[in-house]
């Protein structure tokens, strides 16, 4: 047996559900987890696929996400309309950076981020790439840790709408844009969750194997 040992080339196959290392079998429908019965499975089915229809799904939201209003607020009978972005600039203009920070890194940083991130792991595990499997590892890692911070605007819009009701003098509505931005980060985290990162070290086995 050579230095580069895989659980696939040892006759195992790690459990999507509960990460046991189990033994496996002959058939294909013999493969269940001995500890929760989930199917085990060499590799994510339809991996790639579905990780880049999750993609496209999310760059397709994130635009209206951006260019909507993602709050509506209603003083004394006057409308004002905001985006992630417009809000980002008030912040500034206020002298409040570290909230306009937090909002841009969190709200429009991190979900491209998280997108380019996911592109670049897909076209590399299509064009069998080898280089830097470990640094590519943790770019995948990156994205599983990240993804949940950008529904701190989320969290920030829920909690305004639930508090500011003045009656005629204030009121905070929800903005369309709120429920495409809160569809991009669920369907990133779908996506993240879909791609296979041991598709990441395919190339490596087949040049040891």
């Amino acid at each position: 047996m050579s230095d580069f040992t895989t659980a696939r080339s040892a006759g195992l196959i790690s459990c999507h559900s509960c990460h046991l290392l189990c033994e496996r079998g002959k058939r294909s429908w013999d493969r269940v987890c001995p500890r929760c019965g989930a199917s085990l499975h060499d590799r994510k089915p339809n991996s790639i696929a579905r990780t880049w229809a999750l993609v496209i799904a999310a760059i397709i939201f994130y635009i209206p996400a951006n260019l909507l209003p993602i709050t509506i607020v209603i003083s004394l009978g006057k409308a004002q309309s905001d985006t992630i972005m417009s809000g980002v600039i008030y912040f500034i203009h206020t002298g409040m950076w570290p909230i306009a920070l937090v909002i841009f890194l969190a709200s429009v940083f991190v979900p491209l981020l998280k997108l380019l991130i996911l592109i670049f792991l897909l076209i590399s595990v299509q064009r069998k790439s080898s280089w830097r499997q470990k640094d590519r590892t943790v770019l995948y890692r990156i994205t599983e840790i990240i993804g949940r911070w950008s529904m701190v605007d989320i969290f920030v819009v829920t909690i305004l709408v639930a508090l500011v009701h003045l009656g005629g003098l204030a009121t905070i509505h929800a903005g369309p844009g709120a429920i495409f931005f809160g569809a991009v980060v669920v369907i990133t985290i779908f996506a993240a969750m879909s791609f296979d990162p041991r598709l990441i070290w395919d190339k490596e086995e087949v040049l040891h194997g």
